[in-house]
């Protein structure tokens, strides 16, 4: 059982959970504070990829890197870098995919968050960028880990987009679930198989991790309570 596609999904998912991380929290914060109509706006346009549906994201993603269209031209022209087809290509596909599951986790979180500890900072001539780190993001960790391990677990198992942006290829773009319809596809069922146990296994430790955070975080609020 070659274990490629599990190493490569493993390896796309903490990428793309990184780069969601901070950009999520990023687009959170500053979407929360800003005025409603800004806000409705802009939290349509962020949350678009969670209800379209994957094979359409991955169908934008080639508009924009293929080798033929706009961002993917002019990178192969210009730094001889081809997006698509690679594996790193479905980097993209799950950061765009799971960045509304990780921006609108983060995003209630924030909107949680009790200002009055803000404003007392302040008063105490703490920087903004202290209280961001060391009082807001403390009070909000557990939703924003709880979007975390919804993200990596969205990248995880994603499907639809990565198959259009980076295809299969054994041993260079082969993930969990492009390896299991390839099987399934040419009646290699039993292998096939495993790969979904495996894939059940690894969702149901994530799934478990969340429900803990939750109940972390609602005894916590509780207790602050």
């Amino acid at each position: 059982m070659d274990l490629f596609p599990l190493w490569n999904s493993v390896r796309i998912a903490l990428i793309s959970t990184v780069i969601t991380f901070f950009t999520g929290i990023f687009a959170a914060y500053y979407i929360a504070r800003a005025p409603r109509i800004v806000k409705g706006i802009l939290d349509v346009f962020l949350t678009l990829p969670l209800v379209l549906p994957p094979t359409v994201v991955g169908y934008l993603l080639l508009r924009l890197f293929g080798p033929r269209h706009v961002i993917g031209a002019w990178l192969l022209k210009v730094f001889d870098v081809r997006i698509t087809m690679t594996w790193y290509a479905a980097i993209f596909a799950t950061v765009v995919v799971t960045f509304p599951l990780m921006y609108r986790t983060a995003r209630g979180a924030f909107e949680s968050f009790d200002e009055t500890l803000g404003f007392a900072g302040q008063t105490l001539g703490l920087s903004n960028t202290y209280i961001f780190w060391r009082i807001r993001m403390p009070y909000c960790r557990q939703g924003i880990l709880a979007g975390m391990v919804l993200s990596f677990a969205r990248a995880l198992g994603e499907y639809g987009a990565t198959s259009m942006v980076a295809g299969y290829t054994p041993g260079k773009t082969a993930t969990i679930a492009t390896t299991v319809y390839q099987l399934w596809r040419t009646d290699h069922d039993a292998l096939a198989f495993r790969w979904v146990l495996l894939n059940l296994a690894i969702s149901f430790v994530v799934l478990l991790a969340v429900n803990m955070l939750e109940k972390k975080g609602t005894k916590a609020r509780a207790e602050r309570t």
